[in-house]
């Protein structure tokens, strides 16, 4: 099978309309991934699975810092209302019976690290009173708590990846502090979460029976079933292509700082948030319609111009993330897909804005 280059497809999906973009741009990933019609079946054996790629990664870096707290995902939730804390604790069981992932340690067995599935077993959901602690202080401690429970760590080994902990700050207020290992979830896996739990606790408290339907695959049977599929040639082939792109690329970003750069990369991390003036944003997508690129790319490159100028390098390398769920089979699963792709931005020569985003395109 023979695989379009960037350019290739960039050409392909210029002037299509949207929806027949995002049909190409489904069957192009589809053929990279190795299959355009084939899906992802069960496992027919209970043992022990391989990692995902991604999973690997995680194994990795755990391997270097056990038990750091550097991928943690926390999650809280605030409970307005009557609880019915019965209920609640059934959903979370539920859940976990569903997800598969959510149950699994990750084992080394003959120097490889291989995901064991636990059986189906009660989520610890621990109850902290604060009724008792006045207003403000009440808010205070429950903060604290719930960085507490985000920044602990977890044993890949040993497990369990999924911790609860319900806050009672009065009879019609609580916070659930949900932590998982990224090893286990991502993003778009706390969003399958929350919803998968709220229709559960409101069939439950109504007395009637769990709707959700059975999943027809689990996370083990995905990560089989990419080592399968990203092997050989067509391993060969994207491994290629990316060390061709990031061939010559500067190992980091000069930025010019108050402080000289650690030794060791630090897990601390900040982020900013800004609003782009809504006329500003009309225009970029204005801009994005005239050039044939979509608004993401637009900013992209922009970014990487502002960045290199910071920097004063004409060979910018950005990273971001993509979920990672190519196909309609992984939608539903709790589990880790996402992925980080380094863009590159070559800044350099006498480039217009026009030909800087052909070339982020």
């Amino acid at each position: 099978m023979s695989h379009r280059s960037p350019a290739e497809t960039s050409e392909l999906l210029g002037g299509l309309s949207p929806e027949k973009r995002r049909l190409l741009l489904q069957k192009i990933m589809r053929e990279r991934a190795g299959s355009t019609s084939e899906g992802i079946s069960a496992r027919t054996s209970s043992g022990p699975a391989p990692l995902s790629f991604a999973q690997r990664r995680l194994w990795l870096v755990d391997r270097l810092e056990p038990g750091s707290a550097a991928y943690n995902v926390p999650y809280v939730l605030r409970l307005r209302g009557e609880l019915d804390v019965a209920a609640l604790q059934r959903s979370l069981n539920e859940l976990v019976r569903r997800h598969e992932v959510l149950r699994t340690v990750f084992e080394e067995r003959d120097g490889e690290p291989v995901q064991v599935v636990h059986a189906p077993a009660p989520v610890a959901v621990p109850v902290v009173d604060l009724r008792g602690v006045p207003g403000q202080e009440a808010e205070r401690e429950a903060g604290w708590l719930a960085d507490a429970e985000g920044f602990r760590g977890f044993d890949l080994a040993r497990g369990p990846l999924l911790r609860c902990t319900l806050l009672r700050l009065g009879d019609a207020e609580h916070v659930l502090c949900c932590s998982l290992h990224h090893i286990v979830s991502d993003a778009w896996s706390m969003e399958v979460l929350v919803r998968e739990v709220s229709t559960l606790y409101g069939a439950f408290t109504r007395g009637e029976a769990a709707r959700l339907p059975e999943l027809p695959i689990q996370y083990a049977d995905y990560a089989a079933w990419q080592r399968e599929r990203l092997a050989g040639k067509v391993l060969d082939e994207q491994l290629a292509y990316w060390r061709e792109r990031l061939a010559g690329a500067p190992p980091l970003l000069e930025i010019p700082t108050d402080h000289p750069r650690a030794a060791v990369p630090g897990a601390r991390t900040g982020s900013c948030r800004f609003v782009f003036p809504e006329r500003l944003s009309r225009e970029l997508r204005a801009l994005s319609q005239r050039e044939r690129t979509t608004l993401f790319m637009t900013v992209l490159a922009g970014w990487q111009v502002l960045l290199g100028r910071y920097a004063g390098q004409d060979d910018v390398v950005v990273g971001s993330p993509v979920s990672g769920r190519t196909r309609t089979e992984l939608e539903g699963l709790i589990g880790f897909f996402l992925n980080m792709l380094a863009l590159r931005g070559e800044l350099g020569g006498d480039a217009t804005w026009t030909e800087l985003l052909g070339q982020t395109r």
